[in-house]
């Protein structure tokens, strides 16, 4: 038998290091070649890694939330054969204080006589404990309500007679019994808490409890704190969704497959302004001073998972139609909820559209999905009395609250490119016209 050490290994996009997310295994547990051993998170997603050969799990490199480098030993299984690992090899965090070994009999020394010691007089056993009168602290007490008022407290005659003697209103002790009945251990706890009646109705909370901030929720942390760094510009605006309403609706009558949403058509109504500014559609390298504007259009769309929030991204967004917009929003929505998205569909996005669907307020500050200069976030839908220039009417209204990189982009153009997205959506019709 023998050790091997298995290895970070290079998965690729120039990653350096990786955090554990979480442990596959445990030491005990028998590995066989190909079984995925732990996963690790990067900065664009969760790797699962497998082991290359078959052993038993013997140490592993550290806990959930560690950052372990590429190259640096992961972990040690006991394999058939020589291992790749010298004897006495073993890594100091896993190593366990060994005895040292006996030496061979015919080695030993005889021992040397020692004097035995003069016998000592036995002690004397100590006194029994005098027993008490006062009973432990009740536990039960706390929980059972006092009685109304004018309620005759329930007791027995003996613990009436012990509270008259104490000077106690049973009135005031709180009974442990069946009904609120009245025990002596009551009766004790009374007395020993000075006379103060066990506490009723709600009662503080001094717990704390810490929470390690790792995996996603560091990633998404660490993130939200580079985008702070950022001098932003939002800018909310009213859109009629009445007309785009209703065509959805007739669009899902008479269609078939998936089911059209606003974001299907808030997706191609931004592919079409930013086709017309390109500034918009663009990474900010601020190290490098370099401004990267992007023909292809890769639409993030800001998805809420079990593990937290992820952007998937809508591939080449500008070379699909409205149905294949549609579809292909649904499938990386799902994908990233479920854990399934691969790391090419988590990252590279170019621009980002954020919304919480029917939980959206009438406005928001969306914060930059960074390197990205812009980002759309869409709030909630609702019916609202609007001034046609007669009358108020009922329509359909929503607003849009885009933020900018005020770095990169002025905030002339960020207003020209809300106002084309809100002329786009309240007349859906020049979504589809080309030119």
């Amino acid at each position: 038998m023998g050790i091997h050490a298995i290895r970070m290994p290079d998965i690729g996009e120039g990653i350096a290091e990786a955090e554990i997310a979480e442990w596959l295994v445990k030491p005990g547990d028998v590995l066989r070649e190909d079984d995925p051993m732990v996963a690790v998170m990067t900065d664009k997603a969760t790797v699962e890694i497998p082991s290359p050969v078959t052993g038993t799990v013997v140490w592993q490199a550290g806990e959930p939330g560690e950052i372990i480098a590429v190259g640096a030993e992961l972990i040690r299984l006991e394999v058939d054969g020589p291992g790749n690992v010298a004897e006495g090899g073993a890594p100091a965090a896993a190593a366990t204080p060994a005895k040292a070994p006996e030496p061979a009999p015919e080695a030993k020394a005889a021992p040397e006589p020692q004097p035995r010691p003069a016998p000592q007089p036995e002690p004397e056993p100590a006194p029994a404990p005098k027993p008490t009168t006062q009973a432990p602290t009740r536990t039960a007490t706390t929980t059972a309500p006092l009685r109304a008022e004018g309620e005759r407290p329930i007791a027995s005659p003996s613990v009436r007679a012990r509270a008259r003697e104490a000077g106690v209103d049973l009135r005031l002790v709180r009974g442990s019994g069946p009904a609120g009945r009245i025990g002596h251990e009551d009766l004790d706890g009374f007395i020993a808490s000075g006379g103060i009646p066990a506490p009723s109705g709600p009662q503080p909370d001094p717990t704390v409890e810490e929470i390690r901030v790792i995996g996603l929720r560091r990633k998404i942390a660490e993130r939200m704190e580079a985008a702070n760094r950022i001098p932003q510009i939002t800018i909310v605006e009213e859109v009629d969704a009445t007309a785009l309403e209703d065509l959805r609706a007739r669009l899902n009558a008479h269609g078939k497959g998936v089911k059209l949403t606003p974001l299907a058509f808030i997706a191609r109504a931004i592919t079409r302004a930013v086709h017309e500014q390109p500034i918009l559609n663009a990474h900010y390298d601020a190290e490098a001073g370099v401004i990267r504007r992007f023909g292809a259009v890769h639409l993030g769309i800001a998805a809420q998972t079990p593990s937290g929030l992820m952007v998937p991204v809508v591939r080449h967004a500008e070379a699909l139609d409205l149905r294949a917009t549609a579809a292909e929003i649904a499938r990386i929505s799902a994908a990233a909820k479920d854990g399934t998205a691969r790391r090419d569909e988590l990252s590279g996005s170019t621009i980002t559209i954020t919304s919480l669907g029917s939980l959206g307020a009438i406005a928001s500050t969306p914060i930059l999905n960074v390197p990205e200069v812009a980002i759309v976030g869409v709030n909630r839908l609702a019916v609202r009395p609007h001034w046609n220039g007669t009358a108020f009417e009922p329509r359909k209204m929503m607003n849009l609250s885009c933020s900018f990189d005020h770095r990169v982009v002025d905030g002339w153009d960020a207003a020209v490119f809300v106002a084309r997205l809100k002329e786009l959506l309240e007349t859906p019709a020049l979504i589809f016209v080309e030119g």
